[in-house]
């Protein structure tokens, strides 16, 4: 069983972050005014693409708080690793919601970043990915 449930929180942590992804990169080209004729089309693709994301990102929590259930012990027994990957997630739970908020900004029109910001701010669930990947398998510490 406890296969099954980790097989399916990858699955919708892979989901998840395809939207933690592309959903910046959406408001990088938001954000550019050359693309002013694209923004309702933008904010239509930005709330569906949210919504998406936050249904993997709930589905990854439950898959992952199910194995946390079948095999607590262990991994609260566990070394740092785990804890360093709990306090990641919660990290990426804050960056989905600033997300949101950003998405909410666009739906106003009331946008205060340049795309320039965008791609930085676009590179931090790929930052954290790896880490927290890195944490899982090597469970280094």
């Amino acid at each position: 069983m406890y296969l099954w449930l980790k097989a399916f929180h990858i699955i919708f942590m892979v989901t998840w972050f395809a939207g933690l992804f592309y959903l910046p990169r959406l408001y990088v080209y938001h954000a550019m005014p050359e693309n002013r004729s694209s923004f309702e089309l933008f904010k239509v693709m930005e709330r569906r693409l949210f919504a998406i994301m936050t249904i993997g990102a709930v589905l990854a929590a439950v898959f992952g708080l199910a194995m946390l259930a079948l095999n607590w012990r262990y991994l609260l027994a566990a070394t740092h690793w785990f804890h360093l990957k709990l306090l990641l997630v919660a990290a990426l739970v804050a960056y989905h919601y600033a997300c949101y908020r950003l998405m909410a900004a666009f739906r106003n029109d009331a946008n205060t970043h340049d795309h320039k910001w965008y791609r930085w701010f676009n590179e931090a669930p790929s930052v954290l990915l790896i880490i927290v990947v890195i944490l899982a398998v090597l469970k280094p510490f």
